[in-house]
Formats: C-alpha cells, structure tokens, sequence
C-alpha cells in the first residue's frame, strides 16, 4: 500500500484579507474618533498594507481595528508583519507585511519538531516553502496534524493535500 501524506503550507486568501481591508475603510470613515485624523489604509504593492494617520496612536487604533477584522475572516494575526508607526511629514506611516510561505528555518524547524515529537513512521520533506509528510498510517498523519496545531509557531499553518 502507498504511503499517505499531505502538505504543511502557509498561505493567505488574499480575497479574504482585501475583505478584512475594505470592511476597515469603512469602518475608519464612520467611526467618531477618527474624524479629522488623516487616518486611512491601504495596499502598498502586492504583500503590503500601509496604514497612515496624524498621530502615533491613531495608526495603531487603525491597525488594530484592521487585525479584529482579520480575526472575524477566521484569519491569523500571524500572518501580519506589522512595524512601528514612522513619522513622514506632518503624518505617521505604518506598513504592515503580510507573511506567506514557510522559510526554510522554519521548515527545518517544523521538520525536526516531527522527528523528534512525532510518531516514529512519519517522515517530512522540505520542499520549497511547503513540507510533505508522510507515512503509512493515516491515524500517525493525524498525530502530526494536532501536534503542529499545538504548538506556537510563528507561522500560520494550513494542511492540504491529505491523501
């Protein structure tokens, strides 16, 4: 019988997250405490969003305001990137990088973590920014499912391709 596997990716509905974006917009343009600050946010290129106001804390009350919308689109704060807010001029810049693909410290990471935690039959391949486990047993394949959905890492995780 062939082996069973399937793929460790992090990738990022990017629909999803220009939804959490425009419902952001809105919101800003509505809410009270935003009037007369400038603030508003935007893409900047394919994999950032920049968010600008005229103070420090109005940056970071659009940021958060854009990572509830994250989390209500059952998306992962993880995969924000989200620097400090710079003055530029007379505003405050802040660019946020969205993180897709595993790198490969945290495929070798993520592989040892099966190696040693993991059930002895299941073997991990890096291969790009995804991993293939597999193994002969899909009940194992399982095991290394709730494994790596209890762990803290500093990736977001998805698991496709399970055969």
């Amino acid at each position: 019988m062939a082996d069973s596997s399937f793929d460790v990716v992090s990738k990022i509905d990017r629909q999803e997250v220009d939804n959490a974006l425009n419902q952001t917009v809105k919101e800003v343009g509505h809410r009270f405490d935003f009037k007369g600050t400038g603030a508003s946010i935007s893409w900047s290129g394919q994999k950032d969003i920049e968010i600008k106001a005229n103070s420090e804390e109005r940056a970071n009350a659009v940021l958060d305001v854009f990572k509830e919308k994250i989390v209500k689109r059952n998306l992962s704060l993880k995969i924000l990137d989200a620097g400090e807010p710079k003055p530029s001029g007379r505003e405050y810049r802040l660019v946020v990088a969205l993180k897709e693909g595993i790198d490969q410290e945290n495929a070798k990471k993520i592989s040892k973590l099966i190696r040693d935690e993991g059930p002895k039959g299941v073997k991990a391949q890096i291969q790009g920014e995804e991993l293939r486990v597999s193994s002969k047993k899909k009940d194992e394949l399982q095991q290394v499912i709730s494994l790596l959905k209890g762990k803290d890492l500093d990736i977001a995780l998805q698991f496709v391709n399970y055969r």
